[in-house]
């Protein structure tokens, strides 16, 4: 299933064996769960297209169909967008790049 073709509010992209993808998915159902919003993981490895947007630049969470966080998400941040709603003005931000 797309992005498109779903009624989740959070949409997060990712890959197998992706450490960082692993605590955004922990976080994100974490928090969608207390807020009641369902939650999309979309695995980008068997989708060339999907690859070469995201590339290394996973997990890429989205939120009501705009771009949240990358690499990293906040939890409160994330619990703020959910309550705001899906037509709200929430800046979306990228953290440096972590290190290995």
């Amino acid at each position: 299933m797309s992005e498109a073709d779903s009624s989740a509010r959070v949409v997060v992209y990712t890959r197998p064996g992706c450490h960082l993808c692993a605590e955004a998915i922990a976080i994100v159902t974490a928090v969608a769960s207390e807020e009641g919003a369902d939650v999309l993981e979309v695995d980008i490895s068997g989708d060339p297209g999907l690859t070469e947007r995201y590339g290394e630049e996973i997990p890429v969470t989205i939120v009501d169909g705009r771009p949240h966080a990358v690499w990293r998400v906040d939890a409160d941040r994330l619990r703020d967008a959910l309550r705001a709603g899906p037509g709200a003005r929430v800046r979306w931000w990228r953290r440096s790049r972590p290190t290995a």
